[in-house]
């Protein structure tokens, strides 16, 4: 038996425009997932173009893909993704570092904006989860990235702490002037945000504005 090629996405066309705030739902199977890890550079279209900042992404080599993550783009995932033997502060200067460099004082001030300078020396096993999705943001966002993917940030944390979280991911993107993608199941959660793309079965079926 040959193997079949899985279409995913099909026909989708997108511009967001820089520090747009864009929210995209749809049920699961329906793209969300591969769409976002385009975006993010983790996958190359089989077929069209993606253009980041007027670059088209097909093109760049392994390298440039792996300079584009580090330098342009912040990631925030539902699972935190925090090392458990470094310190808040070490998850952020890790951070840093892909983006070539690890300054101590740029770490400091990402954590004191998500509210967490004196938990800078705790490890992830020492916070809630409210305030592990804090140190990921502080992560994502030390570097102020033109461009932060969220892959449902709020979907580990109750109500209280998803309200939080999301709260202070949209005013630090605000204060940075980035653009922010999110992949959302809540409709609350999207609301946030500008505009809202749904998804269902690899296709745009409808976008609204907020």
């Amino acid at each position: 038996m040959g193997n079949r090629e899985l279409t995913v996405l099909r026909g989708i066309n997108l511009h967001i425009e820089q520090g747009e705030m864009v929210a995209i739902m749809g049920p699961s199977g329906s793209g969300k997932t591969t769409i976002l890890n385009l975006i993010g550079c983790l996958d190359t279209p089989t077929s069209g173009s993606y253009y980041l900042e007027g670059k088209e992404v097909n093109r760049l080599s392994s390298g440039e893909l792996a300079l584009v993550r580090g330098r342009k783009i912040g990631f925030v995932f539902q699972t935190f993704n925090l090392l458990p033997r470094l310190s808040a502060l070490g998850n952020v200067q890790l951070g840093l570092r892909f983006a070539g460099g690890a300054d101590h004082e740029r770490a400091m001030q990402a954590l004191a904006k998500v509210g967490l300078s004196d938990r800078a020396n705790h490890r992830p096993n020492e916070l809630s989860g409210g305030e592990q999705q804090r140190v990921a943001i502080a992560r994502a966002l030390a570097k102020s990235p033109p461009l932060i993917l969220a892959d449902e940030p709020t979907g580990n944390l109750d109500s209280r702490a998803g309200e939080e979280v999301i709260s202070i991911l949209t005013s630090l993107r605000a204060e940075q002037g980035g653009t922010l993608i999110m992949i959302t199941h809540d409709s609350n959660l999207a609301h946030h945000c500008q505009r809202i793309i749904h998804l269902k079965d690899g296709q745009v079926v409808m976008e609204e504005s907020v």
